[in-house]
């Protein structure tokens, strides 16, 4: 498959990277990843990478704006979006071949050409896995750039490492990818340093979730919540793993008002929560998933379900 996936890439001048809407540091290593290496490769070809861009991911990198006939005749690559609604800017079906390259369940088996590995502690693993075939059999190449974006994209989806995902072949990647010369800790700093009004609502996060003795726990954020510590919802997002650091959790839920719905956020340590996910709109990895809801009674209707999950577990 990735042999196919190479030469179907040389075989094109002109390349779009796509990526999911509400990207992670994943989504955005993957694809300005993959640009980098491309445009390291092949000098020759034009490779762009686009999708509305997250101020949050300026350490990253800006995806481009590029006009509709930019994609007559070219070569579009989604990375790290499992459905077709989650693509970030819907021209993605609009070129003349689309590969999908993703490691959440196949649940929408979109694209001409589709390589998915659920195994894989990230999409930005996969690109680095595609570049290792890519420099074997056609002499691909990386640079600090590219090594750096990969690093990033699996930091983020392994939560530093400590997610079930990460694997002995996550630490062989990222053995390789930190022998280029770009700064960790400048990386990590720009990852993970919060501003005061975020680091404030996780101290109401903190003080008002809810737990119950089966280990599911939940906490609501409504515009209101959001309003008094002058966060937008998409903020909230470096705050979802907060919660796995309290003791005896088994899986908890994050629920973030949006002006025209619910954000959905589940995380787990052990019990299987993307099947609950997909009942509410979403879907994801098996032990972190989204989705949305329009109601808070969903939101009600969700705790117990999870509740119950946590019980049976």
């Amino acid at each position: 498959m990735k042999k196919e996936i190479i030469e179907t890439i040389k075989s094109y001048d002109t390349i779009i990277v796509h990526r999911h809407v509400r990207p992670d540091p994943d989504a955005y290593g993957s694809q300005l990843g993959l640009q980098a290496i491309l445009q390291t490769t092949y000098p020759e070809k034009k490779v762009y990478a686009v999708g509305e861009h997250d101020l949050a991911f300026d350490y990253l990198g800006k995806p481009e704006v590029i006009a509709d006939d930019v994609y007559r005749n070219a070569l579009v690559i989604c990375t790290d979006t499992a459905n077709t609604d989650r693509v970030d800017d819907q021209r993605y079906n609009t070129g003349k071949f689309l590969i999908k390259i993703d490691h959440h369940p196949n649940d929408d088996a979109y694209g001409d050409l589709l390589w998915v590995n659920t195994s894989a502690s990230s999409c930005s693993e996969m690109i680095y896995e595609l570049f290792k075939e890519g420099q074997e059999v056609d002499g691909w190449k990386m640079d600090k750039k590219g090594a750096r974006l990969l690093f990033a994209g699996i930091v983020g989806d392994t939560g530093r490492f400590i997610y079930p995902s990460t694997t002995e072949k996550t630490f062989n990647v990222v053995g390789e990818l930190i022998q280029y010369d770009f700064d960790r800790t400048e990386l990590f700093n720009s990852m993970y340093e919060l501003d005061r009004s975020l680091l404030h609502l996780q101290g109401y996060i903190y003080q008002n979730f809810t737990i119950d003795e089966n280990g599911a726990a939940y906490i609501k954020l409504p515009i209101s919540t959001l309003k008094e510590f002058g966060v937008t919802a998409s903020d909230t997002s470096a705050l979802v793993g907060s919660l796995g650091d309290v003791k005896g959790i088994k899986a908890w839920v994050m629920f973030v008002e949006e002006e025209d719905q619910i954000r959905v956020r589940l995380r787990s340590k052990g019990p299987i929560i993307n099947n609950l996910a997909k009942q509410y709109r979403g879907g994801g990895h098996p032990m972190a998933s989204g989705a949305k809801i329009f109601k808070w009674a969903e939101a009600d209707e969700i705790i117990s379900k999870l509740q119950m999950l946590c019980k049976e577990a």
